[in-house]
């Protein structure tokens, strides 16, 4: 259940999507089950079950959730919409509060078929951090081409993710751009076993939708994006 049409911050913590969208955006109705008024109703753990829409925010209300979903507790939050007051300084303290790191990857195509990896015990698309000095783009196609073995065409851009993770007690932020991208050549295509991929496949539309089922929602929404734009 993803916001095709609002544009915003596409944010995943702990694989929750958590769509920051700009004043007076709101999701469709289909997209949430309950909705918060922030400047009405505290945000509290119980209500925050399935897809909710919380409108009115602004960075306690962010920070609140943040905290919930980042908690040990389990949580029943499916999807979040929340549109804030001011976005660009809601944008500016997600910076300040997580050390970003930029990326960028891409979805390869192969006629009717996409590239997909075998990391961690799910299925992902190549991706890979920047290097110093290196345009997104130029990331993009070094990363795909070292983990897969392939030689790649640049396409156009598909999306912006934003996701958070911990590592060494830090709270990260990744920023990754991804591409779509047309394929060269695969003849010495082979998994990159030092970044963890233990298998690289070809998958046609039906292959891949499967595999997504044991994915992350960050990447689903890759594949959503990309689909819903080749749709127009």
């Amino acid at each position: 259940m993803f916001l095709h049409h609002i544009t915003g911050m596409n944010l995943f913590v702990n694989d929750i999507p958590v769509h920051i969208l700009k004043p007076g955006a709101k999701p469709e109705a289909g997209d949430y089950n309950t909705s918060i008024d922030a400047s009405q109703t505290p945000v509290t753990k119980a209500a925050l079950i399935n897809h909710v829409w919380i409108s009115q925010a602004d960075i306690p209300q962010l920070d609140t959730v943040l905290d919930l979903i980042n908690s040990k507790v389990p949580i029943a939050l499916l999807s979040l919409s929340i549109t804030v007051a001011n976005y660009e300084s809601v944008k500016l303290y997600l910076k300040k509060k997580f050390k970003v790191i930029k990326a960028a990857g891409g979805l390869v195509l192969k006629k009717d078929k996409v590239l997909m990896i075998y990391r961690m015990k799910k299925w992902d698309l190549p991706k890979g951090k920047k290097e110093a000095g290196e345009k997104n783009k130029a990331t993009a196609v070094r990363e795909v081409e070292e983990e897969c073995g392939v030689r790649v065409k640049l396409g156009k851009k598909i999306c912006t993710t934003w996701h958070t993770y911990t590592m060494n007690k830090k709270s990260m932020l990744k920023k990754t751009r991804w591409y779509t991208m047309e394929l060269v050549d695969d003849a010495k295509m082979k998994p990159q076993v030092e970044e963890d991929i233990e298998d690289i496949r070809w998958m046609t539309q039906k292959e891949a939708y499967h595999a997504l089922e044991n994915s992350y929602n960050s990447i689903r929404f890759v594949f959503e994006k990309y689909y819903h734009k080749s749709k127009k």
